[in-house]
């Protein structure tokens, strides 16, 4: 983790490349990464409010070419393609054509979380590299199965809890592991809120949108404008078929903090405590306001405990709208992380202002630059796999606590509650028919990055 460290923060933006040439001329032929002149082909898959950004962002860098761009909803993707001047052939609405399109090396994907898996599993046997919006998974299972995949081809993969490549929060993390509050007994973060189940009545598809496609590995249902947005009355993340609620949705930044800051990103809790009556999901058949929902599916009260006794609460009032990070209290002091801010509490304020004075001069590359350097040099990004998979397990494991009601036994090893079947049934879900996962066997090395590639990425010279 020191080397990572020190590496970050000496890393800098590569410079534009001023010209290009083949990459047979300049680069090892056998080499499993890029030249350093040669440019990566980009694809977005799912390029609306959130993918269309970070597309954008990655696109921006002189080192990626655009290729190809996917959106179920077409004339978003063609839009793109005007954009970026690429043939309409190329903006495709099934990701199975960017997937086998050979001129694409790299992916940024952001479609609704009941997708993610089933287009990064492929992406990852096809060796494509991938930066994946954050949650990254909709189950456990989904982490496992993407975990083997990664490990087959050597893919470099970016999560987008973007909050560590933010110098504040980097910072306070490195802070915290450093010892500087001592060891950390107890962490209050956000009360964050568990999904609920839809079934509202159709309204008529707008013209250009592959509704079944949308729904995909979910199943069919009747469209509706308030699914089909991720927050509204009350827009997808809230609805358990197509996301984790607000438990994924900024439960994975808090989270995500937290287990940096701890050091725990290989790992995870070994008990939540359930505090009150399980959650019954209520069922959504109007659309209403998304308060409402998130006020009834905030109970009952979680924490959960890590092996060595750290104990992290939910519902921390201090952090009441502004839930990407937690109140951390040690043996020395306590520290408070937002996003992009951080401060120190009554004795370690002034460790606190110390420190960042120190650290003033820390530059780190944007999230989608931190993704584009580690795919020319191998090494591994500022949020890799196996921490996207852990911060997503930690909500995955909280809302089943909800559901079942009772305190559950977790194995951060195996991935699975001890000894309870019941709860063992929600850690994966059945895809509908012709959206199955593809088996990968094998694979199950818990750290694929950073490792030589079993077989190269297929890439061709592009030019502008």
């Amino acid at each position: 983790m020191m080397k990572r460290r020190q590496f970050l923060q000496t890393a800098c933006t590569a410079a534009a490349v001023p010209f290009f040439i083949p990459r047979s001329a300049l680069a090892d032929v056998k080499a499993k990464r890029p030249g350093a002149n040669d440019r990566i082909g980009l694809a977005g898959i799912g390029v609306g409010r959130q993918g269309g950004g970070v597309f954008n962002s990655a696109a921006s860098d002189k080192r990626t070419q655009v290729v190809a761009v996917c959106d179920v909803f077409k004339p978003r993707a063609l839009q793109f393609a005007e954009k970026y001047k690429i043939p309409a052939a190329d903006a495709a609405a099934d990701y199975r054509k960017v997937i086998d399109n050979k001129n694409v090396d790299a992916i940024v994907t952001a479609t609704p979380e009941h997708w993610r898996s089933l287009i990064c599993v492929n992406a990852m046997l096809a060796g494509k590299h991938l930066y994946v919006e954050k949650p990254i998974t909709l189950t456990v299972e989904d982490g496992i199965l993407m975990r083997k995949a990664a490990a087959k081809t050597g893919i470099v993969f970016q999560c987008g809890s973007m909050q560590r490549s933010m110098a504040a929060n980097y910072l306070a993390c490195q802070f915290i592991r450093e010892g500087n509050i001592g060891k950390v007994k107890e962490i209050y973060a956000g009360g964050y809120e568990s999904p609920w189940r839809y079934a509202m009545s159709g309204e008529t598809v707008p013209e250009g949108l592959d509704w079944d496609l949308w729904c995909g590995p979910a199943g069919k249902v009747p469209f509706h404008s308030q699914l089909f947005v991720p927050r509204g009355k009350p827009g997808w993340i809230s609805f358990w078929e197509y996301s984790g609620g607000e438990m994924t949705g900024w439960g994975t930044h808090g989270f995500d903090q937290i287990q940096c800051a701890l050091g725990k990103d290989d790992t995870g809790p070994v008990e939540v405590i359930v505090e009150g009556d399980k959650l019954v999901p209520p069922v959504w058949k109007e659309p209403q306001e998304k308060k409402t929902g998130d006020v009834f599916c905030s109970q009952p009260k979680l924490s959960f405990r890590y092996a060595d006794g750290t104990v992290v609460k939910l519902g921390d009032k201090e952090n009441k709208g502004d839930r990407g990070g937690g109140t951390f209290i040690g043996e020395k002091g306590t520290v408070i992380i937002w996003r992009n801010k951080w401060k120190g509490v009554g004795d370690t304020e002034v460790a606190v202002k110390d420190y960042q004075e120190k650290h003033k001069d820390v530059k780190l590359p944007g999230h989608t630059t931190d993704w584009i350097n580690c795919i020319y040099s191998g090494k591994q990004t500022i949020t890799p796999l196996e921490s996207g998979i852990r911060t997503a397990e930690i909500c995955h494991i909280l809302n089943i606590a909800r559901y079942a009601g009772h305190n559950l036994k977790w194995d951060p090893a195996k991935e699975e509650f001890a000894g309870d079947r019941e709860a063992n049934k929600y850690l994966a879900r059945k895809h509908s028919k012709g959206f199955e996962q593809p088996k990968v066997d094998g694979g199950d090395d818990k750290n694929p990055q950073g490792k030589e590639r079993t077989r190269p990425v297929r890439r061709r010279m592009l030019w502008r």
